[in-house]
Formats: structure tokens, C-alpha cells, sequence
């Protein structure tokens, strides 16, 4: 029994950001921090200059962090079988591995493994880039990111219906471009998906100006886009910001079943919930002496289980009615 406990204490450390315990506090600060040191190394190797000097130190972040995130993805991976839905000890777990944040911890971690093994095969070398994807495991140690995850998803069909229509104005507005200015500008406007180059720097409002239309109406088409473009990444930003509205008001809610008004004094509410626990106590000896009494006159015996429960709450019901109407 107590080694259970121990794995459910575990678990919840490793797998349960919201379990308020100090342990999986310091679990959250250190791996993220380890994640930003590690990404924060990877991208420094690359200055020459800084590689010459301090190659030692860049390798023994990647050593270190890499043996970290095995050790906690190992843990994981044991303790996962605490969770319902993965309990059993082998299909339990192979389901575990084939979730998303089980996936990044193994293609972030183990192709280290294979650099080690194989460090003569340069193609081999490319698999370093895969190290990138561990900053996607801040979004287990970080509420904010989990936050942005829940709004997206919840305002899943308004962000699709806007980027359909995004695509849509891109596809539109990049033929009429193609039929306008091809003749003109045959090289730059070659075919229509040469065009939707244009259409995204526009629509975006980066304006490049490698390409560029030329004919009058190919600059009216243009300037209209660009002013749609205004106007077009604007409603992501509000629906996002709409979402993360509802979030913190969901948050901010009071989850008691009783809803205190401000203007309600603090010694009046303690009271008020004072009598309310007092009377939930109250209420729960009298259903025990309800079912007593149930037992007694029935007998107590499993076959008569149902028909004790069924006398006990009308004796409790009628009681309580009785107590009401004095």
C-alpha cells in the first residue's frame, strides 16, 4: 500500500503540472530551465568564435541535459501505468509512447544516442536539429503555454473559418494578379503559384519588393490586398484574445457552491458557512440513524441490502419533512 502511494506521489510530480505539491514546483522550474540552457547552447555553437572557446562547455550542456531528459522520460514512461487508462503494464504503456508529448521527449532525446554511435556518418548530423524540439516540452511545465493550447482548441472553428478565408482572398487575388500582370511581367508572374508568393508578402505586409505588379490594374489589385491584409490578421488576434478572456474568467470563477456577494461582511460569510458544514454534519447522522433503524426492522441481511436503502432514505425524507414543517 505504501509502495503505492510513493507512485501516485511520483506520478502526479512528473505527469501532473496542476498537483500542488513543492516537489513538482522545483520539477517544473528545472526542467524548463534546463530546456532553455540546452536550446540556448545549441544556438550559440553555431558563432565560430564561440565555438572555438567554449566547444567543452556547449558539449557538456548537450551530455548532461540529454542524460536528464532520458532519466525523466524512463520515469515517465514507469510510472505512466498510474493513470486509468494506461494501467496496464505493457499495452498501457506502448499507448503512452505513441502520445504527442511522448513522441517529442523520444525524437528530442534518443537521436543524441545515434550521433554518439555513428558520429563518422555526417548525414547523421542533420538529427541535431531534432534537439530544437524540446522546446515544445515547456509546454508540460508551463501553465501560460497549456492556457494558449486550451484557447486554440476551444476557438478551434473560428481561427479555421478565418484562415479558409485568408487562403481564399490568397487564391483569389493571386490569379487576378497572374492574368494581370503575367504578359507584362512574364519572368516575375510566371504562373499562378508564382504569383501567391506575392499575394503572401502582401497579404502579410512584409512588402519584400522582389516582386511587384507594374500595369494599373495590377497595382490597384495590390493596394487593395494589402489593405484587406490590414483587416484580415486582425480577427485571429481577436478570437485568440477573446479565448484568452473566457480562460481567465473560468479561472477567476469561485468554484464554492455559494456565491458571495462582495458587499456580503466576512464575519457574516464564516458564519453562514460555519452552520452550513454544521448542518451537512447534522444531516449526515440522521441518514446513520435512518439506516439503523432500516436495519433493524428489516434485518440485515445482503438479500434485503436494496430494500434497506430505499426504507432509510424515506425514513431520512420524511424526518426532514417533519423537522421543516414544525
Amino acid at each position: 500500500m505504501k509502495q503505492k502511494v510513493i507512485w501516485h506521489e511520483l506520478y502526479h510530480i512528473l505527469q501532473n503540472t496542476s498537483y500542488t505539491h513543492g516537489f513538482n514546483e522545483l520539477e517544473q522550474i528545472l526542467l524548463s530551465t534546463l530546456i532553455i540552457l540546452d536550446i540556448s547552447a545549441f544556438i550559440l555553437e553555431t558563432l565560430p568564435q564561440l565555438n572555438q572557446i567554449y566547444a567543452w562547455l556547449f558539449e557538456s550542456i548537450a551530455i548532461f541535459s540529454t542524460i536528464i531528459f532520458t532519466i525523466d522520460y524512463g520515469l515517465r514512461l514507469w510510472l505512466c501505468t498510474a493513470k486509468r487508462k494506461y494501467n496496464h503494464p505493457l499495452w498501457g504503456r506502448l499507448r503512452y509512447l505513441l502520445t504527442p508529448m511522448a513522441i517529442i521527449d523520444f525524437i528530442s532525446t534518443f537521436p543524441f544516442y545515434l550521433l554518439l554511435i555513428f558520429h563518422s556518418l555526417t548525414f547523421l548530423k542533420t538529427l541535431r536539429l531534432l534537439r530544437l524540439a524540446r522546446i515544445l516540452k515547456i509546454g508540460r511545465h508551463s501553465q501560460s503555454i497549456r492556457s494558449l493550447v486550451r484557447v486554440v482548441i476551444r476557438k478551434r472553428e473560428e481561427l479555421l473559418i478565418t484562415f479558409s478565408t485568408i487562403c481564399f482572398l490568397l487564391i483569389i487575388a493571386s490569379s487576378l494578379m497572374f492574368f494581370a500582370e503575367h504578359d507584362a511581367q512574364p519572368e516575375a508572374f510566371s504562373s499562378i503559384p508564382a504569383a501567391m508568393w506575392w499575394g503572401v508578402i502582401t497579404l502579410t505586409t512584409v512588402g519584400y519588393g522582389d516582386i511587384y505588379p507594374v500595369t494599373i490594374i495590377g497595382k490597384l489589385l495590390g493596394a487593395s490586398l494589402a489593405f484587406f491584409g490590414i483587416g484580415v490578421f486582425v480577427l485571429p488576434a481577436g478570437i485568440v484574445a477573446s479565448g484568452f478572456a473566457e480562460e481567465v474568467k473560468d479561472k477567476i470563477e469561485p468554484k464554492n457552491y455559494i456565491n458571495f456577494t462582495p458587499q456580503t461582511p466576512p464575519d457574516i460569510a464564516n458564519n453562514l458557512l460555519s452552520n452550513n458544514d454544521q448542518q451537512l454534519e447534522a444531516d449526515a447522522q440522521l441518514l446513520k440513524q435512518c439506516l439503523k433503524v432500516a436495519q433493524t426492522e428489516l434485518g440485515n441481511l445482503e438479500s434485503n441490502q436494496e430494500a434497506i436503502s430505499s426504507w432509510a432514505m424515506f425514513l431520512y425524507c420524511q424526518t426532514k419533512w417533519l423537522t421543516n414543517n414544525k
